[in-house]
């Protein structure tokens, strides 16, 4: 009898010190990303989440979960890996803690169970939160980066493809869609895998034209549709909320019906006559002094704009433009890109 207590009491302690020291973690992890939700984000609402999520999870960090720590004697606490010792960018900060915190939760839930039933039922609850916060934070990233980016670079079929948007990536730019109308789909797929691991090494956004399912596959940051192209609705029905969604519009009503539909960037253009969009007549300088008084979200002026014809661009108003041939025909892609960017900084000082 005496042996079954000792060994009940074995397993109630280890399974205290399981959940206490995944409450630690759940709870240091979120006081990490809601630092940078107070702090980098200057978001109230996303702060006052992680700080509700840790709040209701130290109500079950009760007294004899912590009295049964043992941190001398625990064996994990030397165990580390190669990439929790450095931190490229403060996304890799988050995205490392969110799933710190996922795993933390999943582990409370099923021990929790055993412990407390309703332990069990609360953190599952909890972990499907923090499932909401992480798309949240991602869709908020993702439209910062939106509303910063001046400069897109909308690609070509080129032999040098990789080392032009490498360049481009290089000089400062923040966004890139692929677009090929003519390549058959395994190519499609491999040239937008290499070009989605590219975009993102440098911290860009990398949007596909046209193919919602490639976007998916390839992990990009979002779609963009033509007028032909799937409707916006359904685009985001497939997608989901976290990805973003831009349309090409080329007069005042396709604006406002891009924008109604949820849109989260519209093209405007073509300013200029171009090869892209051969047989198109130009939308003019008129549209885009139309955009300035109406638009409600992020758009770039597009359609044959170049070094020569910039100026004119942003004396009507423009203070992001969408270049093709600009830089993929560029015999200094880098130098062509810093050119664009402070040329559209300084107007928009």
């Amino acid at each position: 009898m005496s042996e079954m207590i000792s060994r009940d009491r074995v397993v109630y302690l280890a399974l205290c010190r399981i959940l206490d020291a995944n409450l630690d973690r759940a709870r240091e992890g979120l006081r990490i990303i809601e630092e940078w939700c107070r702090f980098g984000l200057d978001d109230a609402s996303l702060t006052a989440e992680c700080k509700a999520l840790r709040q209701e999870l130290a109500c079950w960090h009760t007294p004899d979960l912590r009295a049964a720590r043992d941190t001398p004697g625990d064996p994990g606490t030397e165990l580390t890996h190669a990439s929790e010792e450095q931190r490229s960018h403060v996304q890799q900060v988050l995205q490392a803690n969110l799933c710190r915190v996922q795993e933390a939760l999943r582990v409370l839930e099923e021990y929790g169970k055993v412990y407390r039933p309703e332990m069990g039922t609360a953190c599952k609850q909890l972990r499907y939160r923090v499932y909401t916060l992480e798309s949240q934070l991602i869709h908020y990233q993702q439209q910062q980066k939106l509303q910063q980016a001046r400069l897109y670079l909308v690609t070509s079929p080129s032999e040098t493809l990789f080392v032009t948007v490498e360049a481009a990536l290089q000089g400062g730019l923040t966004l890139v869609q692929y677009r090929d109308k003519d390549a058959d789909d395994q190519i499609r797929l491999e040239t937008a895998h290499k070009l989605c691991q590219l975009c993102h090494h440098y911290g860009a956004l990398f949007i596909i034209n046209d193919r919602v399912d490639i976007a998916l596959t390839v992990g990009a940051d979002g779609v963009h549709l033509g007028q032909q192209d799937l409707p916006i609705a359904l685009a985001r029905q497939l997608l989901g909320a976290q990805r973003l969604i831009g349309r090409s519009t080329k007069n005042p009503d396709e604006m406002e019906k891009a924008i109604q539909d949820g849109a989260d960037y519209i093209g405007v253009g073509p300013v200029y006559a171009t090869p892209t969009k051969a047989g198109r007549a130009a939308a003019g300088l008129e549209y885009v002094r139309y955009a300035v008084e109406h638009a409600t979200i992020p758009w770039f002026a597009i359609g044959g704009i170049d070094t020569t014809n910039l100026q004119e661009v942003l004396t009507a108003g423009a203070s992001r433009v969408a270049v093709v041939r600009a830089i993929m025909q560029a015999d200094q892609p880098i130098a062509i890109t810093q050119h664009f960017l402070s040329r559209l900084e300084l107007n928009v000082q």
